[in-house]
């Protein structure tokens, strides 16, 4: 694949074989993403984990400290007083069974995450082929099966994240924008860390956390020193 010399560039201030601490790798991080829009920050968390096996899937949800720097667009399906709920909550978008059609034959896609009641599961699960693999599907593990929709939604809009292994048994989640402050997305981190070590399978027996990097959406990845974040 062919680099731009901005990234080469970038690179060239990554020693590639090192391990750096959270504070040194977020500074080298800010000092490489260049880009001339707002960079979101990633992290990707090598797992020893075998998402195979269901008593190994890791998946849950945490609100970043310092939010994720980009705006939310939720959907809420309820009925009743639940829709109610939904709209003085703040969410984007409120329906029931009159939204199936929008989505599943119109294409319509304008959201970032789903939140439904229990109660209403069984119309969601209709969508399943058009929601599952965009990772939509709400999920009682990631908070977003719930009656209490106001809660589901303010901890969307506050930074809620969903993290999940994916099918190399690797996690990539957002941990905010190039914009943000070095100590604003070391907290991000940290806290991501933490969930993520606390959702550790009992079953696993090797290592949990092999490998971290954290990279900008047009940078180069930098290595994050294992020992100090993961348990």
């Amino acid at each position: 694949m062919k680099r731009s010399k901005r990234y080469a560039e970038a690179a060239k201030q990554i020693d590639r074989a090192a391990q750096y601490d959270v504070e040194e790798a977020v500074a080298l991080i800010k000092k490489t993403a260049g880009a001339k829009f707002d960079e979101t920050i990633e992290a990707h968390i090598r797992t020893g984990c075998d998402g195979r096996h269901a008593e190994q899937q890791v998946r849950g949800a945490v609100v970043l400290p310092h939010g994720t720097g980009k705006t939310v667009r939720v959907l809420v399906f309820a009925k009743g007083t639940k829709l109610d709920e939904a709209e003085a909550a703040g969410a984007d978008f409120v329906g029931g069974e009159d939204l199936i059609p929008k989505i599943q034959n119109d294409g319509w896609l304008d959201f970032d995450v789903v939140v439904a009641t229990p109660d209403m599961m069984g119309v969601v699960g209709r969508l399943g082929r058009v929601l599952g693999p965009k990772g939509l599907m709400p999920n009682p593990k990631a908070g977003t099966v719930t009656m209490d929709v106001a809660k589901a939604i303010a901890d969307i809009k506050a930074g809620k994240i969903e993290y999940r292994l994916d099918k190399s048994n690797i996690i990539h989640v957002p941990v905010g924008k190039a914009s943000f402050s070095e100590e604003q997305l070391a907290d991000n981190f940290q806290a991501l860390m933490g969930a993520i070590n606390k959702a550790k399978p009992a079953s696993l027996k090797g290592q949990y956390i092999k490998s971290i990097s954290l990279a900008p959406t047009m940078g180069p990845g930098v290595k994050v020193n294992v020992t100090k974040v993961a348990q």
